[in-house]
């Protein structure tokens, strides 16, 4: 299951060791509902190799304005604390496997 990252905890999910996927959405996004799904599957499958989480825009100023997110559904996919990639608007699932593939390299 995706972890819920909030501004007050994402300084202790940034330190984690292993890469970071960030969704950020929001509850009235048509496209988020069609991704969140997608997030919970990548979020099981990869398990204990990289660190999946969401951000709700509407509740999370902090990281959202930190990262410059002007549309969602955006997912952020960072390693040692740098974002490595960024997939803005809705996408497949071999997509979004494909860049966390590429950020276990």
């Amino acid at each position: 299951m995706a972890l819920e990252i909030t501004d007050a905890g994402f300084e202790d999910v940034l330190k984690s060791d292993k890469p970071l996927v960030i969704d950020f959405w929001a509850e009235w996004c048509g496209p988020c509902r069609m991704v969140g799904p997608i997030v919970e599957e990548l979020a099981a499958e990869y398990a204990g190799k990289v660190t999946i989480g969401k951000v709700d825009v509407d509740n999370n100023d902090d990281i959202t304005s930190k990262y410059g997110i002007r549309n969602i559904p955006t997912i952020l996919f960072i390693k040692n604390g740098e974002v490595v990639d960024k997939q803005v608007g809705a996408a497949q699932k071999a997509v979004l496997a494909e860049k966390i593939e590429n950020m276990l390299k």
